[in-house]
């Protein structure tokens, strides 16, 4: 596959290179972030508008996205979604950390590349993110200025909240490993040591980040017929220690954009309480309840999820063509 270098302009007027592989309805595209680049996958629009999407902690851009992707884009928007540094086919390393000041530089600066893409508006840019993404949207909605509007699915706010209830969820012995992994990486870290890595999600008594109930339904949800082969269901252990501080949440009142959140009533594993009073606090707040758990937007509840985003998109984005 051949690689061709557009230019894209950001805001403000300065221009930065974008990297474009073209591959049928849809590009790879890599835009700066950072001391790195990202790497997204583009699918070119025709109403002006633009979504911007990732995925919470490993999950990539491809699982993440395309299920909702291909209704957006089906629909007239654009969409550009992204791997965060570190994860997939991002720049950064070492591999497989979170790092939340991080992924919230990555999210301005792909809504930046997506606001000067080809057929883009710049003022017609929204944001999605699910899970720990959805949090990270709390943030990004606050200090970003031109931010059209904002879907937060089943979003990550309150790590206080969400980390005594994750801890609840595993077995005595699964806490203590974890919690033991999590410091030597982070001490191993501050030496130059390779991350030291866990899975993502697992059943209860694993040594994983996450053992709720709902947690299993990830690789139904996200990769059903097993074609993410790249996709590493991993990540390096400190998060363990850090996300009971991060609390996105409290950004919500200076979210001055729309913003959709998306709570589903059954969900074990970013809790609908935190979000649904993060989403009270947001002076233009919208919430939809979902039936389910975690995953339901990707499972049972994706008709019901995909009507209302586009519902709010349509509403938010309008259906003008970009000059």
């Amino acid at each position: 596959m051949e690689a061709s270098t557009s230019p894209g302009r950001r805001p403000g007027g300065s221009f930065a290179e974008v990297l474009v592989h073209t591959s049928r309805q849809r590009e790879k595209v890599r835009f700066a972030s950072g001391d790195t680049s990202c790497a997204a996958w583009y699918y070119p629009g025709s109403n002006g508008g633009c979504v911007v999407m990732a995925g919470g902690t490993s999950v990539t851009k491809e699982p993440a996205s395309e299920l909702f992707a291909a209704r957006f884009h089906d629909a007239g928007f654009a969409v550009l979604a992204f791997d965060h540094r570190r994860f997939g086919e991002s720049g950064g390393a070492p591999r497989q950390i979170v790092r939340f000041d991080e992924q919230v530089a990555d999210w301005h600066a792909a809504i930046d590349c997506a606001a000067g893409l080809p057929g883009v508006a710049p003022d017609r840019v929204a944001a999605w993110g699910f899970s720990l993404a959805g949090g990270h949207l709390f943030h990004v909605a606050a200090d970003h200025p031109r931010l059209a509007c904002a879907i937060a699915q089943t979003p990550v706010v309150d790590g206080r909240a969400l980390a005594p209830h994750a801890l609840r969820s595993m077995t005595p012995s699964a806490v203590v490993r974890l919690m033991a992994l999590g410091l030597a990486d982070a001490l191993g870290g501050l030496v130059g040591r390779p991350p030291l890595l866990v899975p993502t999600a697992g059943p209860r008594g694993a040594v994983a980040s996450l053992t709720t109930p709902d947690a299993a339904d990830a690789d139904r949800a996200l990769d059903p017929d097993g074609r993410h082969t790249a996709w590493e269901r991993t990540v390096a252990a400190r998060i363990a220690l850090r996300i009971g501080g991060y609390r996105p949440g409290r950004h919500a009142p200076r979210v001055r954009c729309p913003l959709l959140v998306v709570v589903c009533d059954q969900d074990a594993s970013a809790l609908p309480g935190p979000a649904l009073r993060a989403a009270g606090r947001a002076p233009r707040a919208e919430v939809v309840h979902l039936p389910g758990t975690h995953y339901a937007p990707f499972l049972a509840a994706h008709q019901q999820a995909a009507e209302a985003q586009l519902d709010f998109l349509q509403r938010h984005l309008g259906t003008a063509r970009a000059e």
